[in-house]
């Protein structure tokens, strides 16, 4: 199996790079906000953060293309960056301190791209979360001073706590009533939202959770934490990996039935 310690270096330098300037901006009084043509919010911050990753990219592996939630795609081969300078930009121009930076790294295989490295980086809640293929997943300050991280045991959805973000997407997908009928069968539901949920699913904290609206620099990163941790990540039909245009993450021991409760029609 390829070693991909360099390149976890790396995208430890880039989320340094990345924290200094989003904790620069975070709570400004003059911060700029922009609205996209999603309707989304975008902060001077997630350009500036995108700008700077790609300038070390540029430099670091120039043969790498980059795709970038800001930015686009810049690039063509087998291996591909994938950055989200802020995940969380609600958050982060409200002053939430709930945002990250995720930074992976791609690479083309038999079953399309798929994630080898990944660092999911929260410097306002003073946490990040990291994993390379086959290396395992951790959590810590520094490569150095990590703590190895292992998803929960639970195997019932009774027993399970589930995290989710709006309740706006499922209803459009027409999937509200399944949801809601698995909140009403957890034994505990929160609604963290963004990157956290699925840190919590690595962690072992939180044993399920799922989004019905995605891209893939919002779900690259958390993709190869959470199966590094011994979880499992995909989309609602079940693909796995970070490839559709929604995701699931769980456990793995209640994937199935997670799975079956976010695809009731009605």
């Amino acid at each position: 199996m390829p070693d991909y310690h360099d390149d976890l270096r790396l995208a430890h330098v880039l989320a340094d790079a990345a924290d200094a300037a989003t904790m620069d901006r975070f709570k400004a009084l003059d911060l700029k906000v922009e609205t996209k043509p999603d309707m989304t919010p975008v902060s001077e911050a997630d350009k500036a953060a995108e700008e700077l990753i790609r300038g070390h990219l540029h430099r670091a592996r120039p043969r790498d293309a980059i795709l970038g939630e800001e930015y686009g795609v810049e690039g063509t081969g087998p291996r591909r960056w994938v950055i989200d300078p802020i995940d969380g930009t609600k958050n982060y121009v409200r002053g939430v301190p709930v945002w990250a930076t995720l930074i992976s790294l791609m690479e083309a295989g038999e079953n399309g791209f798929q994630p080898v490295v990944g660092v999911v980086s929260a410097p306002a809640l003073n946490r990040r979360w990291w994993a390379a293929k086959g290396a395992g997943a951790y959590s810590g300050r520094s490569l150095t001073s990590a703590t190895r991280l292992h998803v929960s045991k639970v195997e019932t959805i009774a027993d399970s706590s589930f995290a989710f973000s709006s309740l706006s997407g499922w209803e459009a997908q027409g999937r509200l009533d399944g949801l809601l009928d698995l909140t009403r069968a957890c034994w505990r539901t929160r609604g963290y939202g963004d990157f956290w949920p699925y840190m919590m699913v690595a962690e072992g904290s939180v044993d399920i959770c799922a989004e019905p609206e995605l891209s893939l620099w919002d779900m690259a990163a958390n993709a190869i934490i959470v199966q590094e941790a011994g979880g499992r990540f995909t989309d609602l039909d079940g693909a796995d990996g970070p490839g559709g245009a929604n995701g699931a993450a769980s456990n793995g021991l209640l994937h199935d039935e997670l799975l079956g409760y976010l695809n009731q029609r009605y």
